[in-house]
């Protein structure tokens, strides 16, 4: 296996991502669509999720794809975001016909970023227009780290982030990873110089800080304010594939992919966390051993969300006001 050309999940042909954020907010909006619909679903592990849409995922529900995929800060207030998609995508006339009606599938995730020092206090709902501005400036190529729905993101020690990562099988499917890393936990190890994640780094995508010398299993101490270590945190993500997957295979490798958060992120699945993990397929490439493939693509999700994770906290960059500092910051 090796990285896509781009090491984003845009690596997958025919997928695009817009970001939008408000600096003043600390806030932003991320959006993953494509130009046919998607085959999608959706597992949850985290204790506190905030969703929209995720029922119909599940592979007995009837609704078989979707037109696009939404991840946003806010907490609830943020899942207003794809309202802003549907709006946009219904007005280009995309959507399922049902007579004279169409109605464009948007389901999306939320993180909590309300305590991060940004401006909180809106009139109306900023977040249908980040919806919006996302999806409209979805392209192959995108910002990582203090962008789009990571903007304002957080974790135990450090500024967290938008990371994307991507992995080309043996067989040529391509897999990609999209993550909002907001986690209760830590993603750097006691000594705050290395990445859970570091056994999975493919080059220098994360700084190349290499393994923890002196390995443990303490847990650093949170710097984020109690209220939010408390209450809000969560890392949402989106895995995709060029295979052609059923509802119930894209469970399967949503499944699979949690274990890129675990391997990335200690400790993972609180009852804080809201985390999640959506799978996608374009349907490009027919299995010819299913099996075997399945197992494999679900393996190099979680790798490559292993990796975004890492890739969003490396990304981030200082703002005014931050609460928290990157951690290349504190690195030198």
């Amino acid at each position: 296996m090796r990285p896509g050309n781009r090491n984003l999940i845009t690596d997958v042909p025919g997928l695009l991502v817009g970001n939008a954020q408000n600096d003043r907010l600390n806030s932003g909006t991320t959006v993953l669509t494509s130009d046919s619909p998607l085959t999608a679903s959706v597992s949850v592990m985290g204790g506190a999720p905030g969703t929209r849409e995720t029922d119909l995922l599940a592979p007995d529900k009837s609704v078989e794809a979707v037109h696009a995929l939404v991840l946003s800060g806010g907490s609830a207030f943020g899942l207003a975001a794809a309202q802003g998609v549907m709006d946009a995508l219904h007005e280009k006339g995309k959507g399922f016909s049902i007579f004279s009606a169409r109605v464009p599938i948007v389901p999306a995730a939320i993180l909590f970023d309300l305590l991060n020092g940004g401006d909180k206090a809106w009139g109306d709902n900023p977040y249908p227009a980040l919806g919006r501005q996302a999806l409209v400036s979805a392209t192959a190529d995108f910002a990582l780290g203090t962008a789009g729905a990571g903007t304002g993101a957080q974790t135990a020690q450090h500024k967290g982030g938008l990371g994307s990562a991507s992995l080309v099988l043996d067989d040529g499917i391509t897999v990609g990873a999209l993550v909002a890393a907001n986690p209760m936990g830590s993603v750097t190890t006691p000594s705050g110089r290395h990445f859970w994640a570091a056994p999975f780094e493919l080059g220098a995508e994360f700084g190349g800080l290499g393994v923890d010398p002196s390995p443990g299993i303490a847990l650093p101490p949170s710097r984020k304010l109690g209220a939010m270590a408390a209450q809000g945190n969560t890392t949402i993500a989106i895995v995709a594939t060029d295979a052609a997957l059923t509802k119930a295979q894209c469970h399967r490798v949503a499944v699979a992919a949690h274990d890129g958060i675990a391997r990335a992120i200690l400790p993972a699945h609180s009852p804080m966390d809201g985390d999640l993990v959506f799978a996608a397929a374009t349907g490009a490439r027919v299995l010819d051993d299913p099996g075997r493939q399945v197992a494999m693509i679900g393996h190099a999700a979680s790798l490559c969300l292993s990796r975004a994770i890492a890739r969003a906290i490396w990304e981030a960059e200082p703002r005014q006001g931050d609460t928290l500092p990157t951690l290349r910051s504190e690195l030198g």
